[in-house]
């Protein structure tokens, strides 16, 4: 096998070409994929289970496998997800944790893609830092060139060695082409430039627009000081869960929206949006991907540091995109108060759902308290209008209540 093979390729043609995949370790061939150490793909390639590849684990931005090995999954987590990819949610997590990645496994949601990228399905897969020309040629197979292209040698000081590069190919212009580019460039007339065009023929004064808006601009700002001081009257919008682990929240007129009130302080909350947009999520609000930075001491004292990815939707139309055992990672419901809200979900008694998902209700410091919410299992959270600089604290405090009830009720969740 040759030390330039890229495995994510490698494990790509063999699945194309249905070879035979099995085990080995330094004892010899075995049949069970946790007692090996390599993977083999083929007569002539065999490759380690832990060989980093070019998949990149989200929340990180290297672009070197080779160099930050534990930003990539792993060959063996890649080809477990291509192997399991048609088993249940809760079956898939049970086998990665036999196999022994309690972390660095492809997450359920991430698993159709990349096995669709590996069975040639797709050419995009998120999270895949592309080589400088990556080929679908088998590992071993001689170069083609197409018609009468050659590539280029490189030769030694001595002239005594010529080696050549398939995935490094010097562009020669052609002659002719040069030419007809020169004499279009002699007959071009530049007839502005970066000064010119920002230049204008005459001031231009805004004083009218100013006053026209003046006016309306005094009456927003008088109806936006009314609004922080009126009582809370919450708006129905029900939401729903979504991913590894899943927040769930709900839209208020008073309160703005969870989203921008619990997020905003906890993470780069229009990075996320953007995130989600580059990954193909259309509608950037629907699901918001959240990424939360935890530090953990172990009994030794160690500091661990993690990154945890939360989903937050907000249509119950949106669950459907993380498949009908969503709701078994549902973490966290925010309720409006109103128990119609909760005619869309799975349980829609709400005893039944803050049973199995931890209930928070927000409300102003002023509001007199919510007989409706006096016999659900929900963590009611205060927040002051007028010391709005405390809201840092209101949110600490909510992710401390929400990482109690995860690391109890769902654990698995708070791996990986």
């Amino acid at each position: 096998m040759s030390s330039g093979t890229d495995a994510l390729l490698a494990l790509r043609q063999a699945i194309k070409q249905k070879n035979p995949v099995t085990y080995t370790n330094d004892s010899g061939p075995v049949s069970s994929f946790s007692s090996a150490t390599h993977i083999v793909l083929s007569s002539t390639i065999t490759l380690p289970k832990s060989a980093p590849t070019r998949l990149r684990k989200p929340g990180t931005t290297s672009t070197d496998p080779q160099s930050n090995p534990q930003d990539f999954f792993a060959l063996g987590a890649v080809y477990l997800a291509w192997l399991l990819r048609d088993a249940s949610s809760a079956e898939y997590m049970k086998q990665v944790r036999e196999n022994g990645y309690t972390v660095g496994f492809v997450s359920v949601t991430e698993r159709k893609a990349v096995a669709d990228w590996l069975e040639d399905k797709t050419q995009t897969l998120s999270g895949l830092v592309p080589i400088e020309a990556e080929s679908t040629t088998p590992p071993g197979t001689p170069p083609q060139l197409r018609g009468t292209a050659s590539l280029p040698s490189l030769t030694s000081s001595k002239g005594t060695e010529s080696t050549s590069s398939p995935l490094k190919r010097r562009y020669v212009a052609d002659p002719a082409d040069m030419e007809v580019v020169k004499k279009i460039k002699a007959n071009e007339i530049e007839l502005q430039d970066r000064n010119t065009v920002l230049r204008g023929i005459k001031p231009n004064n805004f004083n009218s627009v100013k006053v026209a808006f003046a006016e309306k601009l005094k009456k927003l700002k008088e109806a936006s000081n009314k609004h922080y001081s009126s009582s809370s009257t919450w708006s129905s919008a029900p939401s729903t869960p979504g991913e590894s682990q899943i927040a769930s929240t709900q839209a208020t007129e008073q309160l703005s929206n969870h989203h921008d009130f619990i997020f905003s302080h906890l993470t780069y909350h229009y990075e996320a949006r953007a995130r989600a947009a580059s990954e193909g999520n259309a509608r950037a609000e629907d699901v918001i991907p959240i990424y939360r930075k935890r530090t953990t001491i172990d009994p030794s004292g160690r500091e661990t540091e993690t990154q945890t990815r939360y989903f937050v939707v907000d249509s119950a139309e949106a669950l459907a995109k993380f498949g009908p055992d969503a709701w078994d990672r549902v973490v966290c419901v925010m309720t409006t108060g109103q128990a119609w809200q909760f005619r869309p979900y799975k349980w829609q008694d709400p005893k039944a759902l803050f049973h199995h998902v931890k209930g928070i209700y927000f409300s102003w410091t002023n509001d007199p308290p919510n007989p409706k919410i006096k016999d659900w299992n929900v963590t009611e959270l205060k927040i002051d209008p007028h010391r709005r600089h405390v809201d840092k604290s209101v949110v600490a405090h909510f992710w401390r209540i929400l990482d109690q009830w995860t690391t109890t009720y769902k654990p698995s969740l708070m791996q990986g």
